[in-house]
């Protein structure tokens, strides 16, 4: 019998191949970088979304906010504009309703456009725009249910849809990040948001589904779940409901709460170079929630 092959701890790494090596050798500063690149952020108007927008501009790359809002808020967009202005870069505001698939198309097509003129190619999508509701169950309206998939669910697969199309015209290698949640993976104690789960649930499928179809044109698709995050809406919440909170913080392994700048870093990650070799994953970031029984 041949002796079994000895793999040595000291073998020389196996070379990188040419087509891949600019990605592979960047530098660290470049892994996470977005220069020159245009990005558009759904449910930018305000709270997550926005703070994403921020994390864009941070980053380097150029921000387009969308969101069916008439304006942004008032107090971030005039934060978001000063990062802007700091940087030299752009950013713009389109009101859009993600769930109606030629305005979407269009506002894309218009943002696409814009990062042309500036130089840096449309690159990036992130589909952050979600709604939620608390109802039990067995009394769930139907319409609401529906209501709650249609831009959860159908607003997530129209933009990443739409973005892609716009890579594969322009032959761009671009990154779609989906916000999706921690509760596509599990029921979380002390809410009853069926439509809401269920939403996010289909929105970690779709993207490995889309990720499969377009991986062959370098496209790379991925979720980011968060976990509880801290805002007006949860505020209000558990204001109404302090029995919740205690629900929440027993599973808070690092004794605390989300807030939206938590997720700045992850997000710029799964849109830039330094995740090139990651498609079809999510990324859960919820303080070890699911972590705890």
């Amino acid at each position: 019998m041949a002796p079994s092959a000895i793999v040595s701890d000291t073998a020389p790494p196996a070379l990188i191949p040419e087509s891949q090596q600019t990605l592979a050798n960047a530098s660290h500063s470049n892994l996470f970088s977005l220069s020159n690149k245009t990005i558009a952020i759904t449910g930018g108007g305000r709270g997550l979304g926005i703070t994403l927008a921020a994390a864009v501009l941070e980053a380097g790359g150029h921000a387009a906010c969308l969101d069916i809002l008439e304006a942004p808020s008032a107090v971030e967009w005039a934060a978001l504009q000063k990062t802007a202005k700091l940087a030299g870069l752009h950013v713009s505001y389109h009101r859009c309703d993600i769930t109606n698939e030629e305005q979407l198309s269009s506002v894309l097509d218009e943002v696409a456009a814009e990062g042309l003129r500036l130089q840096a190619p449309f690159y990036g999508a992130v589909a952050c725009a979600a709604i939620q509701q608390k109802i039990p169950a067995v009394d769930y309206p139907a319409a609401d249910f529906e209501r709650i998939l249609g831009v959860n669910v159908l607003g997530t697969f129209l933009t990443a849809k739409h973005a892609a199309r716009i890579f594969m015209e322009s032959g761009v290698k671009g990154s779609v990040v989906m916000v999706a949640s921690m509760s596509g993976q599990i029921a979380n104690r002390g809410l009853t948001c069926t439509a809401y789960n269920t939403s996010k649930a289909a929105v970690q499928q779709m993207c490995r589904s889309v990720a499969q179809e377009w991986g062959r044109y370098g496209i790379r698709v991925n979720t980011l779940s968060p976990g509880y995050i801290r805002t007006a809406m949860t505020d209000e919440l558990l204001a109404a409901e302090p029995e919740v909170e205690k629900t929440w913080m027993a599973g808070a392994l690092l004794g605390r709460l989300g807030a939206p700048e938590d997720f700045k870093a992850p997000a710029i990650f799964l849109l830039a170079p330094g995740s090139s070799f990651m498609t079809g994953a999510d990324l859960r970031v919820d303080g070890g929630h699911c972590a705890s029984a």
